[in-house]
C-alpha cells in the first residue's frame, strides 16, 4: 500500500513538474537566465523545477611559499517556478553554498499586466551588469565569476522591492524599473570599505533594515543579430540602524545618523555578442559614494569616494572547426579585469593594493547543453609596485537543468 501511495504520489509530480531550460529566446536572440524561462512558460505545467550546481578546486601558487588547494561544493541552486494562471507565477530560488549556508536568493511574484508590461514584487536580483542576473555556470567562462563582479556589482546582490518589467518587441528593447531597500553600511559597525567594496553590505533580503527607498533599473537592446546591449543604473542610499528610534528634534544625533550613511550613483553599460563559433562580453561600472569622508570618520572605515571597473572577454568553441554539427563545445577563451575601489578618495591616501589587474585563461568543456567541465590560469596584478602578483589553478565543474 505505501508502495502504491509513493507511486501515485511520483506520477503525480511528474505530471505538475517539469524542468527545462532554454538559453535564448528563439524570437528575439535575447538570452534567458533560469527565472525568465520560468516566466516565459517554458516548463509548461504549473510547477516547474530548475537548478544549478558548482563544485570547485582553488590552488594559489608562489615561487617561495606552498599553499594548500581548496575543494568546495561552491554552489547547488534548486528553482521553483508556480504559475497559478498564463499572467501570474511566483518564482524562488534556493540556495546552498559551501554545503553549510542556505540562502533564498530570489522570491517574487510576477503578474503579467499586458504583453509589453509586467509588475514583480518581492526578493529580487539587482539588473547591474551581466553576470548579477545570468550566474547559471554554463552562461560564463571560467570556474569563479568575473572578480569585479565581486567587489563592485556584489553580485549575487538581491534586494526586496517592487516595480516593472517587460518588452518592447517592434524596438528591440527589455527593460526592468524597481524601487528596492540599500545595501546596509551600517548597524553599530561600518560594513563597507575600500578593500571589498559593497559586498558586506548586501542584506540578501534577511531582516532588513530599510531606511530609505533606492532606485534601479536596466535597459536591454536586442535588435542587431548576436548582439547585445544593456545600461543599468542604481541610485539611492545606504540603510542605516542609526536611524532607528532617533529624535528628530535632537540635530547632533541626526547629524550621526546622516554620517553613517552613502548616497550611491552606480551607472553600467554592458554587452554580450555571438557570431557562430566566436563569443565576446564586457562591461563597465562606476560608482560615486557621496559622503564617503564623513562615513570614514564616523566608522573608521576606508571607503573611496568612486569605484570603477572594466573586463573584457572572448572565446571561440574549437571543436566547430573539426565538426560544425558537434554537440560538445570546447571554448577556449580570456578575460582582463582592470578595476578600483579607491579609484578617488577624500581626506585619506589612496591604497594601490585596491586598484587590481586580473587576467583569466582557460577552457570551457561543454558536455551538454547545461553540463560544463572548467580549467582556467589566473593571475592577480595590484598597481602597488611593492606588491608581488598572485597566481591560482582553478578546476570545476558546472550543471544547469
Amino acid at each position: 500500500m505505501k508502495r502504491l501511495s509513493l507511486n501515485l504520489l511520483l506520477m503525480f509530480f511528474v505530471n505538475i513538474a517539469q524542468a527545462q531550460v532554454i538559453s535564448t529566446d528563439t524570437t528575439t536572440n535575447e538570452p534567458m537566465n533560469t527565472a525568465q524561462n520560468i516566466l516565459a512558460g517554458n516548463g509548461g505545467k504549473a510547477i516547474t523545477v530548475a537548478g544549478y550546481g558548482e563544485v570547485h578546486f582553488n590552488q594559489q601558487l608562489a615561487n617561495a611559499q606552498r599553499y594548500n588547494g581548496n575543494m568546495d561544493v561552491h554552489r547547488l541552486i534548486m528553482f521553483l517556478g508556480y504559475k497559478f494562471t498564463d499572467k501570474t507565477f511566483f518564482v524562488t530560488e534556493l540556495e546552498f553554498e559551501h554545503v553549510k549556508e542556505l540562502y533564498v536568493e530570489q522570491a517574487f511574484l510576477q503578474h503579467n499586466l499586458n504583453s509589453n508590461i509586467n509588475f514583480r514584487s518581492g526578493l529580487m536580483l539587482i539588473p547591474m551588469g551581466i553576470v548579477n542576473e545570468y550566474h547559471e555556470p554554463t552562461t560564463f567562462n571560467g570556474v569563479e565569476r568575473p572578480n569585479m563582479d565581486n567587489k563592485i556589482i556584489p553580485t549575487t546582490w538581491r534586494e526586496i522591492g517592487a516595480g516593472f518589467s517587460g518588452k518592447f518587441p517592434s524596438a528591440s528593447l527589455r527593460y526592468q524599473l524597481y524601487v528596492v531597500n540599500g545595501l546596509l553600511s551600517y548597524d553599530g559597525v561600518g560594513k563597507i570599505g575600500g578593500n571589498s567594496g559593497y559586498r558586506s553590505g548586501r542584506q540578501k533580503g534577511a531582516n532588513s533594515i530599510f531606511t530609505t527607498p533606492n532606485i534601479t533599473g536596466k535597459v536591454d537592446f536586442y535588435g542587431v543579430k548576436g548582439l547585445k546591449l544593456g545600461l543599468s543604473g542604481y541610485f539611492g542610499k545606504t540603510q542605516s540602524t542609526a536611524y532607528d528610534n532617533l529624535d528628530m528634534r535632537e540635530n547632533t544625533a541626526l547629524l550621526t545618523a546622516d554620517s553613517t550613511v552613502i548616497n550611491m550613483s552606480m551607472v553600467g553599460i554592458d554587452f554580450r555578442y555571438q557570431n557562430k563559433a566566436f563569443k565576446a562580453r564586457g562591461q563597465f561600472i562606476y560608482s560615486n559614494n557621496d559622503n564617503s569622508d564623513q562615513y570614514n570618520a564616523y566608522t573608521g572605515r576606508d571607503l573611496g569616494s568612486s569605484f570603477i571597473g572594466y573586463y573584457i572577454e572572448a572565446s571561440y568553441d574549437v571543436l566547430s572547426l573539426i565538426n560544425k554539427d558537434a554537440e560538445m563545445e570546447l571554448n577556449i577563451f580570456g578575460r582582463y579585469e582592470n578595476y578600483d575601489t579607491h579609484n578617488s578618495v577624500i581626506n585619506m591616501a589612496r591604497n594601490l593594493t585596491y586598484g587590481r589587474l586580473d587576467y583569466t585563461t582557460g577552457i570551457g568543456l561543454k558536455l551538454a547543453n547545461g553540463a560544463v567541465l572548467k580549467a582556467d590560469y589566473q593571475q592577480f596584478i595590484n598597481i602597488d609596485p611593492t606588491t608581488d602578483a598572485k597566481h591560482q589553478i582553478n578546476l570545476g565543474l558546472g550543471v544547469w537543468f
